[in-house]
This record gives C-alpha cells, structure tokens and sequence, in this order.
C-alpha cells in the first residue's frame, strides 16, 4: 500500500478538513488547511482521497506511519498459519497401533492442524483399494468430533490419501489451550527433607 499524500503534495483546490483532536472543521481551501497545518507544527494527510472533496487531517504523519506498522506488524503476530499433519497407515494396521494414531491425530486436530491420512500400499494391497478407503471412512469417523474431510479418499501411485480439516481455526485452539491453563500460583512445597519410610 502507497503513503496518502501529506502537504504540499495534495494538490486539490478544496478539501475537508478534520482538526488534530478529530474535530470537524469543514470544507476550506487548500491553502488554508496547508496554513493550519503548518501553524499547529502537523502535517496535513489525505485520509480519504476518493470522497469528493477529499478528506484531509491535520495530525504527525511519523506518528500516525509508525502506529500503522506497529498495528500490521501485530495483525501478523496474530494470524496463525495452518499445518498439514500426516498420519501414516498400513492396510493391516494392528488394533493397538490404529489407536495410537487415532490419538495423535486428534491431538493435531484439537491444535487446530490439518490432518493428512496416508496408507501405504504393499505388493498385492495395491490390488484391494476399497480397504483402503474403509479404513480412511473409519479413520474420519473415529475423528469426527474434532474434525471433518475436507479431501475424499484419493489414490496417488502406491499411497492413498485423505484429508481431515481441524473444527476450530489455529487461533480459537490456542486461546481455548491458553485458558484451559491453570494460574501459577505456587502453592507450599511440602517439606524436601523428609523422606517416606
């Protein structure tokens, strides 16, 4: 985005012009605004250029950039990227080892993670896709409550692949994960020094 233009280089015979404390001084002439600006020490910015007369404000236009990019700077810190979690498969997944998976998985959701379930065919499994897609429709029901398929079971060379979106963005899981946090308040250790007999 381009800097408005400030002083001289507003170059308009009318203009409306808002005082340093917000006040509505009304439409004057281009001169008069650059005087007032230049007797209050300010700098006169075109604030609003497509209204008709332009909007100008007199106010420290080192000021009011720096503010701006501190406001965007923490927009930035703010917004959260997603990431595209993988799970790993195989088509004979053991009960124990599908269930670990299955709590990794919702872990990645709860944070607000994308989840990309992968199962890797081997030699003949290649030739029984449906169990594949199966497992990938169990898969996505067992998680359901933390998130939903956004990409249907799709077959790419050995592997097949699905992916399952988070219910919550990454911004509403981590202030959810920032209040489930208890205070730290410190309460009395017990004595160090004895030991259990």
């Amino acid at each position: 985005m381009s800097d408005p233009r400030t002083n001289e280089r507003i170059r308009v015979p009318e203009v409306r012009l808002v005082g340093p404390g917000g006040e509505q001084v009304g439409v004057v002439r281009i001169e008069e605004a650059l005087r007032l600006a230049q007797e209050a020490d300010l700098d006169l910015v075109e604030v609003a250029p497509n209204s008709r007369p332009p909007v100008v404000k007199i106010m420290d236009f080192g000021k009011f950039k720096y503010e701006t990019a501190q406001k965007a700077k923490e927009a930035k810190r703010n917004q959260s990227n997603t990431i595209l979690k993988e799970v790993r498969f195989r088509l004979k997944i053991d009960t124990h080892d599908y269930e670990t998976k299955r709590k990794r998985a919702e872990g990645f959701l709860k944070q607000g993670d994308k989840v990309k379930a992968m199962i890797l065919f081997r030699g003949r499994e290649q030739s029984r896709p449906e169990q594949g897609v199966r497992l990938l429709q169990r898969f996505a029901e067992d998680v359901a409550e933390f998130g939903s398929v956004e990409s249907t079971p799709t077959i790419d060379g050995r592997n097949m692949t699905m992916v399952i979106g988070p219910l919550k963005t990454k911004a509403e899981a981590k202030a959810e994960a920032d209040a489930r946090k208890p205070s730290k308040s410190r309460e009395p250790q017990a004595e160090a020094g004895q030991s259990a007999e």
